[in-house]
């Protein structure tokens, strides 16, 4: 993994300038193509974020728990776009509900990026120590422990990813959800629900349809905090360029459909806005649970 760093450490990318002259007339043709042949490129690549939360319509408090970290590593020989993300949703009926999603995403982060500081920003050149799904799955084991510390009796999902360059690594617990949303309209779901739900539509006893409605959609199998092992779900893919990442709460993406979530992002090109008018679609759908959103565009 870490010669996948060195590789992205050593990429350098430059744009030369288009000189165009100002002038009232129309451009030529060889203007034209001078502009169509020479898309701008942006050095150094980068992540452009944005993120919302609601309590929703019908919670008197928030149980979630969001952060976003975005770096940029450019020395003049490497250009190294960093970012880490996760949302986190306290299970809802439980003690310290709030309490675990924080303790969860906090200690989440803090593991990733101890792991990642030497390597990465220190004077020395061993590189890392373990491939970066081992150090998402060791961060996802000490937020588990951190929960059952922190807010015995409380549980919390976990939706964790790690940029590096143009990679995204997901840790996955529990039912909050990481996409890739693409410009011709596909979304696509990252990750795999830990829900009762989840389970019955693959063994084809209920229809995709009836899992928003269903009486024991919020019921996890999996989540930080309980006492059964379990292993997470840890996955690489190619950050979607262009295209976004989105990481959300089932407030969100158990409220509004895809249809709704690609419009609202596609008219938007402020990451920020769109993320809050997902929160308010949400809201106005009825807002029946706590809403936690990020999205991020990868910009090169």
């Amino acid at each position: 993994m870490f010669d996948f760093i060195k590789k992205i450490f050593g990429q350098k990318k430059s744009a030369e300038p288009i000189r165009i002259g100002v002038e009232t007339a129309p451009l030529s043709e060889e203007q034209l193509q001078i502009v169509t042949k020479r898309p701008m490129t942006l050095r150094p690549p980068q992540m452009a974020v944005g993120t919302a939360q609601s309590d929703g319509r019908q919670r008197d408090h928030n149980e979630d728990t969001i952060f976003a970290l975005t770096a940029v590593l450019a020395d003049g020989v490497r250009d190294l776009p960093l970012g880490v993300y996760v949302v986190a949703d306290g299970m809802g009926g439980h003690q310290n509900g709030e309490v675990a999603s924080s303790a969860a995403a906090r200690t989440m982060v803090d593991y990733v990026m101890s792991k990642l500081y030497s390597p990465l920003l220190g004077s020395s050149d061993e590189g890392l120590s373990e491939s970066i799904q081992e150090i998402m799955e060791g961060g996802v084991r000490e937020a588990h422990r951190a929960v059952q510390r922190h807010a015995p009796g409380g549980g919390t999902t976990l939706t964790a990813a790690l940029v590096l360059g143009q990679q995204v690594t997901f840790a996955h617990v529990g039912d909050s959800r990481g996409y890739f949303v693409y410009p011709d309209g596909r979304i696509v779901v990252a990750t795999h629900d830990h829900s009762y739900v989840q389970r019955l539509l693959e063994l084809g006893q209920i229809t995709e349809k009836e899992v928003l409605t269903h009486p024991q959609r919020n019921v996890l199998y999996r989540a930080l905090g309980q006492a059964e092992p379990f292993r997470p779900d840890i996955n690489t893919f190619e950050f979607p360029h262009p295209g976004y990442l989105m990481i959300c709460s089932d407030g969100l993406w158990g409220t509004i459909t895809e249809t709704e979530i690609f419009r609202i992002i596609n008219s938007n090109k402020n990451l920020t806005l769109a993320c809050h008018q997902l929160v308010d679609a949400a809201n106005a759908a009825g807002g029946p649970d706590n809403i936690s959103v990020i999205l991020v565009e990868y910009l090169s």
